[in-house]
């Protein structure tokens, strides 16, 4: 996570928009698509594999809020509600997240907009909690989520966000059964997984990438 100013938006090749940390030389999504990735693996292998009507959502990383519109979107089409939790500690100012070029521009401008470390209703099947904290200093409720999106900086970049102890966090922090998806498929953090008893799957990956993980609460 890093402070806005450290930030600027590109375009990424499916015409979405993505940010860019100059400091770190790393995006927010992957340039092979912004919208495709997002779409792809928090969507598509993850929030529509959970068969329930009530859905309790953790992700790491609000970042640009893809993820949390794609899923705000997913719910109003197929009648689900969704309590959605997200951790920023760096928040995105109005001048940059006002720029993106996601669609329902309305809809992506309340949840940036939403009030921050309570839970906000949009509408009436989504809620929504963004939490102003780090990932290492926050303390989630146990056996809470249905439903994990690992969504940080890659581990080349910010190795502590992928630390054992922090994956065990996130474990404690699921209900039997939760689906935990992310980009990510380095060998290191699938074993990690493996050794707190996740059962991990490897998935092909969006454009650009050749695998990424579903990982289940045995």
């Amino acid at each position: 996570m890093h402070k806005p100013k450290d930030v600027r938006i590109i375009k990424t090749a499916d015409g979405s928009h993505t940010l860019i940390v100059d400091e770190i030389n790393e995006t927010y999504h992957s340039t092979h698509g912004a919208l495709t990735e997002s779409q792809y693996v928090f969507i598509e292998k993850g929030l529509s594999k959970i068969k329930s009507l009530s859905i309790r959502i953790l992700e790491i990383g609000f970042g640009t809020g893809l993820n949390a519109l794609l899923t705000w979107k997913f719910a109003k089409q197929n009648g689900i509600c969704v309590e959605y939790h997200s951790l920023e500690a760096f928040p995105l100012e109005e001048e940059i997240y006002s720029r993106l070029n996601y669609p329902e521009k309305d809809m992506l401008m309340e949840l940036h907009g939403a009030a921050w470390n309570q839970i906000v209703g949009l509408g009436q099947n989504f809620s929504i909690a963004k939490w102003r904290v780090k990932w290492e200093n926050f303390e989630p409720e146990k056996d809470k989520y249905d439903l994990v999106f690992y969504d940080a900086f890659a581990p080349s970049r910010q190795a502590e966000m992928w630390d054992p102890d922090l994956l065990k966090k996130m474990q404690n922090s699921m209900k039997r059964g939760a689906i935990m998806v992310t980009y990510c498929a380095q060998g290191v953090f699938k074993r990690n997984l493996n050794a707190i008893g996740m059962e991990v799957h490897t998935l092909p990956g969006p454009p650009g990438k050749a695998e990424m993980v579903r990982a289940i609460k045995d």
